[in-house]
């Protein structure tokens, strides 16, 4: 990351008002390109995905919230695989696998509780 994004970073983490615009994206894994925005107990990622990026089964200790704002997802749930369209939303319980891939180009919006520490 350049001196200048970490620079940008530093100045966000201490807003308490910003706009997207302001955030740089970084892509975090092949073809999710996100924004994040980090409280004191949550994040807040605003991804743009690729068509056919895929991220492979994980689980993790964080609560999340899924919502499709564009596109088609297909999201696996603990074996449990189902197509979301925009205005879906899908609740991860802590510490359940789950994966997922960009049918068509995506825009998603991921809530996790606590903060992802990785995404700073």
């Amino acid at each position: 990351m350049g001196q200048k994004c970490v620079l940008i970073l530093a100045i966000l983490s201490k807003k308490k008002f910003m706009n997207l615009s302001e955030i740089p994206s970084k892509e975090m894994m092949p073809g999710y390109h996100g924004k994040m925005v980090h409280a004191n107990t949550m994040s807040w990622a605003f991804w743009d995905v690729e068509i056919g990026a895929q991220v492979p089964e994980h689980q993790h200790i964080h609560e999340q919230i899924m919502h499709v704002v564009e596109g088609t997802f297909e999201f696996t749930l603990d074996g449990n695989t189902k197509t979301y369209k925009a205005g879906d939303v899908v609740i991860i319980p802590s510490n359940v696998p789950h994966s997922g891939k960009a049918i068509t180009t995506c825009k998603l919006m991921d809530v996790f509780s606590p903060v992802r520490e990785e995404y700073k």
